[in-house]
């Protein structure tokens, strides 16, 4: 009770366990994470514009891949510009409203982009799986109505958990242990007991990242199970394309997530690579928004 001043702004003392190393490794990490950046919003601003720019592209299959990418330009600018700033000219104020922001937009956008994964194996099954049935099922508004769904249901979620995290009361200290405002880091610093904000928080992120691999796994299951009975050897490639990048995307953001430094750099950087590589539509779409001529069909 002797310290009983207000924290009118959190300190981020950066990333963990790199005290006494910051001259030679600080310059490497910030040049690293700038080019990560860079090839983030480049490649998912391309893809954007790619998609909303050709009406080729304007199918199901892209809408979803373009909702990935506005997530993925969101998440991956939530926590690197302040990052960044920290590192280079030791930025490490961040006020509690642009605190609270941070966490609530890395959880939304962390979630949602789970759900998209969810929503995208369900997609690719019914379109393989039950192709007579697919545009009957998987109407624009069918899939409208989906994609708004993993939106509102990550802001619904992650607005109730951020407000009950910062309806705690923080005195005294504000040296937030970590390179951005995240739940576990910043209820530390609560004069107030933090054990059920922690486990609900636990047991939310705990469901939403366990419950994505599982139905993204049974949905590849059953459509592998589907490629291996076609007759067309260029249908069965196609499939398995398409199939093998989304599981390499669930599969590295499930890698990467326990290293939130990786995860928030490395995901929303390849997922246009890995989804749009091998993509002819999409090639010939970027080639039409750089302005090259079109080949006759």
């Amino acid at each position: 009770m002797e310290n009983c001043t207000v924290v009118l702004e959190f300190i981020l003392l950066g990333i963990p366990n790199t005290k006494g190393l910051e001259t030679i490794l600080f310059t490497i990490l910030f040049i690293t994470f700038l080019a990560f950046y860079l090839c983030t919003l480049l490649g998912n601003l391309l893809i954007f514009s790619a998609i909303l720019t050709d009406a080729h592209l304007h199918t199901l299959m892209y809408f979803f891949l373009c909702n990935l990418s506005v997530v993925d330009l969101g998440y991956s600018s939530v926590s690197t510009p302040k990052l960044l700033a920290n590192i280079w000219a030791q930025s490490r104020t961040i006020s509690p409203g642009r605190c609270m922001s941070q966490v609530f937009f890395w959880h939304f956008l962390g979630s949602t982009e789970c759900l998209l994964y969810i929503v995208m194996a369900y997609d690719w099954y019914m379109d393989i799986c039950h192709l007579l049935h697919y545009l009957l099922i998987m109407n624009r508004r069918v899939c409208a109505l989906l994609a708004t769904g993993t939106w509102i249901a990550s802001s619904l979620h992650y607005t109730i958990l951020t407000s009950l995290t910062f309806m705690l009361p923080y005195y005294g200290s504000n040296m937030v242990e970590y390179f951005f405002c995240d739940i576990f880091p910043v209820v530390k610093l609560a004069c107030a007991d933090t054990y059920v904000i922690e486990t609900v928080t636990f047991s939310n992120n705990g469901k939403v990242s366990m419950t994505c691999f599982p139905l993204v796994l049974a949905s590849y299951i059953r459509i592998i199970y589907s490629v291996l009975k076609m007759n067309s050897a260029e249908g069965r490639s196609k499939a398995a394309s398409t199939c093998t990048s989304h599981l390499a995307v669930v599969t590295l953001k499930m890698l990467v997530t326990p290293v939130q430094i990786f995860g928030n750099l490395v995901t929303p950087m390849l997922n246009p690579a890995i989804y749009t590589l091998r993509n002819k539509e999409v090639k010939a779409a970027l080639r039409k928004l750089r302005g090259d001529q079109m080949p006759p069909h």
